[in-house]
């Protein structure tokens, strides 16, 4: 018991690392968000929309999977998608680096709670289950609302287009869309606010 609880202790303390492991994302009262801050909304937004749903999924495996799907950044830091997008070698490094947390958090328990998290951790990577698919979605559009939310001097250009890139990530589930809908209905309205032009921006 008292090792078993040892190697939770590292774990754990390896997580506060994601409290001051700062996203590109900024809050609305101009402060930086952690990727901490992240996980934890990406979870209450689940808790809110499961009863909404079409299928049926199992609450815990889905928290689960999206909190420990941001748990790597503690070892592999955050990379924001607009880096990645375009540079297939930095992606690559990425993945690399995020692969080799998730084996280290998977040797440091070295037990059955490390193999659930590292299948976890490659679920929500494959996206191949629904319940993959919802903490994707939520986790891209989370990134959205909080966007939404900060000033528009925080945005880089990138995301301007970037707001309306969601479908792809919630296309299968019908709640989901209608969320995005939202969502981007509110990015448009903040755009516009800015006085930016949408015209070359939504395609």
């Amino acid at each position: 018991m008292q090792t078993e609880l040892h190697k939770i202790l590292k774990i754990v303390s390896l997580a506060e690392r994601l409290k001051f492991e700062l996203r590109h994302s900024w809050l609305s009262n101009g402060r930086q968000e952690s990727v901490a801050e992240h996980t934890w909304r990406v979870s209450l937004m689940a808790i809110m929309v499961e009863p909404l749903l079409s299928q049926r999924v199992v609450i815990e495996k889905l928290l689960k999977m999206i909190i420990i799907h941001d748990l790597v950044e503690a070892e592999a830091g955050d990379l924001p998608t607009f880096d990645t997008m375009s540079d297939d070698a930095l992606k690559k490094i990425k993945q690399q680096n995020e692969t080799q947390a998730i084996k280290n958090i998977k040797s440091t328990l070295d037990n059955e709670l490390g193999q659930e998290l590292y299948d976890l951790w490659f679920e929500f990577e494959h996206k191949d289950t629904y319940e993959a698919k919802v903490a994707n979605a939520l986790d891209k559009l989370e990134a959205q609302i909080q966007h939404n939310e900060a000033d528009i001097s925080t945005w880089k250009e990138i995301e301007y287009e970037m707001s309306f890139m969601m479908e792809k990530h919630v296309n299968f589930e019908p709640t989901l869309r209608n969320l995005k809908d939202l969502i981007e209905a509110d990015a448009e309205k903040k755009l516009l606010g800015a006085g930016i032009d949408l015209e070359n921006i939504k395609k």
